[in-house]
């Protein structure tokens, strides 16, 4: 993962065919599951976030057709390392009233 936002953009516009200058958030992830880095064109400039786990590893959809659209929360989800393909309640009420 040392790329910087000229060369993942070129990957997205080359691999994915999208416009990477779109304003889409392009995310990767690297081999070791540990390291995400994000590219967003704002229309002002290029935006390159990073971010790497302490522990644990970034749950990766599977891309059948080489993309995947991920909804806001999901997401989020991604971001902070939690399983969003199966998100279960930490905590649900005993009765009602």
């Amino acid at each position: 993962m040392r790329r910087g936002f000229n060369s993942l953009a070129a990957q997205a516009e080359k691999t994915l065919a999208a416009d990477p200058f779109s304003g889409h958030l392009f995310v990767f992830r690297g081999r070791r599951g540990d390291l995400l880095k994000i590219i967003w064109w704002d229309s002002q400039g290029a935006c390159l976030f990073s971010k790497r786990l302490e522990r644990g590893r970034f749950v990766w959809p599977a891309a059948r057709d080489g993309k995947v659209s991920l909804t806001v929360a999901q997401l989020a989800m991604l971001l902070e390392g939690i399983d969003w393909r199966i998100p279960q309640c930490t905590w649900r009420p005993l009765k009602t009233g």
